[in-house]
């Protein structure tokens, strides 16, 4: 995985970490041109007459630090794009090392959802990504409607500090048994989705992948591509297959790193997920000697193990302190650092060794970083930050440009990572209405994966009332799509490899490259991996079945 601190963010309660699932509605059939069959949208979006002004548009790039920037205008609601609400999405590239070779542009997602594409080119993938790639392809991300830089963005901060506070209030335990934790539970999950229902109800609707998938094709238009070129990490894959359905004929080429399926429902996600987490901190014990030596918490994996329960039960009983912190590091804190510290071991585990020394002798300080996402200092570049969250194009139809979407200019966003995944996942994924579902799926998940089984269950409580959207698991229908790349990682902890194997097999030609390690997704991480995939992306080589990777 290339490195950005912004792929280790704790984001919804102990879980809820870049494994939400998004799914792309079932249909039958073929559109004309490759858009999603059975849409309202006419067989080419870009004929439709209230959508051409979109699709006509032109990126206005003008310098931004070491990148080129410009925003793209995309319609709120595509049911009714001649509303005059829009988005304003903010796009970056980094140009083409040796521009008389280029074949076109690369569009990267980072994941999420909620993560700002963005700020992965800030970051440095474009360096990260292989010579023969940066030589072909103009490197390009962007953030997705209502996160990061999206104006409109999503938030679910209130301007009422003392009615997010108490929405705070409740310590519920990983595993709610009685009738008042689970009553807490519940309160919480509710007065979160009131909050972001107060702070952002009218961008709710509108922030599924689907749409984000529909930018993405006028973007593709914007950028002049007559097919997509196209890597998505994490939940990126989601984005990936949602345009892969709508727009298979559409595609050039296409990464899928670390796939999400989209035929499981939200329980059989969260047992997979959570279950893959669980063997993860075990795979940390195991090999924790072979990754990072005498830095390991214990001499044995026994002792690793005997010291991460021991610190479980220590915290579910108080709080371990926490420097310049009243509330201190709880039980849900650790187990967001264990699983947190599991998608990079070789960047991680090292850090996470120390951490859990020092919480063994009651501080809990270097832990509470790790389940912030803190083990990384962001770039605090103020006039690249301003130059790419900045307007830089005007609406295709309009003389008052992105402002259209009525969205005060703000000094940068806000990080909203938390509400991007909570309002993603909500709207994508089915959830049930009544809570009782939730606590019947507690003991098996229990079960199958301990705390990080019921953290989980209860992490998806605030879906029970939120907008719900109307899509449902299905297996992908991409007629027509070119060979599709599928990455899986033997132990991703987040997307686990089996559902790699499912979605490779769920696209017409696709194909599965395997990495024999552990950690979250594969294509940055590891020499052979880079190589298959740079292979396909510039001279479209197909990946023969079994080709497998290790470090």
């Amino acid at each position: 995985m290339f490195r950005t601190a912004a792929r280790h963010r704790a984001l919804v309660l102990a879980l809820a970490v870049l494994g939400t699932t998004s799914l792309a509605a079932c249909t039958a059939g073929s559109g004309q041109d490759g858009s999603r069959p059975g849409s309202t949208a006419a067989a080419d979006p870009a004929a439709r007459p209230d959508l051409r002004r979109f699709y006509g548009q032109r990126l206005d790039w003008r310098p931004c630090g070491d990148f080129r920037c410009a925003t793209l205008t995309v319609p709120r609601d595509y049911d009714r794009p001649g509303d005059g609400e829009t988005f304003a999405l903010p796009v970056a590239k980094a140009a083409t090392a040796v521009p008389g070779k280029r074949l076109g542009s690369l569009v990267l997602n980072p994941g999420g959802p909620g993560e700002p594409g963005v700020r992965l080119l800030k970051d440095g993938v474009a360096d990260d990504i292989g010579k023969g790639v940066r030589e072909r392809f103009d490197i390009v991300s962007f953030d997705p409607r209502g996160v990061g830089g999206s104006k409109p963005a999503l938030t679910c901060l209130t301007d009422d500090r003392a009615e997010d506070e108490a929405r705070e209030a409740h310590e519920v335990p990983l595993y709610p048994r009685t009738d008042a934790e689970r009553a807490d539970a519940l309160a919480d999950a509710r007065a979160t989705a009131a909050a972001c229902r107060k702070a952002s109800g009218p961008l709710l609707p509108h922030v599924g992948t689907d749409d984000a998938a529909r930018d993405m094709d006028v973007l593709r238009a914007a950028l002049g591509e007559r097919r997509l070129t196209y890597v998505g990490w994490s939940y990126g894959t989601s984005l990936g297959t949602s345009y892969a359905e709508q727009f298979p004929r559409r595609v050039r080429a296409m990464v899928l790193d670390g796939a999400v399926d989209p035929s499981l429902d939200w329980r059989q996600r969260v047992l997979n997920q959570s279950t893959g987490f669980r063997d993860a901190v075990e795979e940390y014990a195991d090999s924790c000697a072979d990754v990072v030596g005498e830095a390991c918490p214990g001499t044995t994996p026994g002792e690793i193990r005997a010291l991460v329960d021991r610190l479980l039960d220590r915290t579910r009983r108080e709080p371990l302190p926490v420097d310049g912190s009243e509330e201190g590091l709880d039980a849900a804190g650790l187990v967001s650092a264990l699983s947190l510290s599991m998608y990079t071991p070789e960047a991680q585990w090292e850090g996470l060794s120390e951490a859990l020394r020092a919480a063994d002798g009651e501080d809990g300080t270097k832990l509470a970083a790790l389940a912030a996402g803190d083990e990384e200092t962001p770039d605090t570049d103020a006039d690249t930050d301003a130059d790419i969250d900045g307007d830089t194009t005007t609406d295709p139809d309009s003389d008052t440009g992105p402002a259209a979407s009525e969205e005060p200019a703000s000094d940068g966003p806000e990080d909203n990572s938390d509400a991007a995944l909570m309002a993603v996942d909500c709207l994508d994924v089915p959830h049930p209405r009544d809570a009782r579902a939730y606590w019947d799926a507690l003991a098996p998940a229990d079960r199958a994966a301990g705390v990080y089984g019921t953290s989980g269950v209860t992490s998806e409580l605030v879906c029970a009332d939120w907008p719900a959207g109307t899509r449902r698991p299905h297996r992908v229908h991409a007629p027509g799509v070119p060979p599709v790349l599928v990455v899986g990682t033997a132990g991703d902890p987040a997307t686990p490899y089996d559902e790699a194997v499912s979605l490779a097999r769920q696209f017409p030609g696709g194909m599965l490259l395997s990495f024999e390690a552990p950690g979250h997704t594969g294509y940055g991480r590891d020499a052979c991996v880079d190589e298959k995939v740079e292979e396909y992306l510039v001279s479209l080589t197909k990946v023969r079945p079994g080709t497998t990777c290790a470090p």
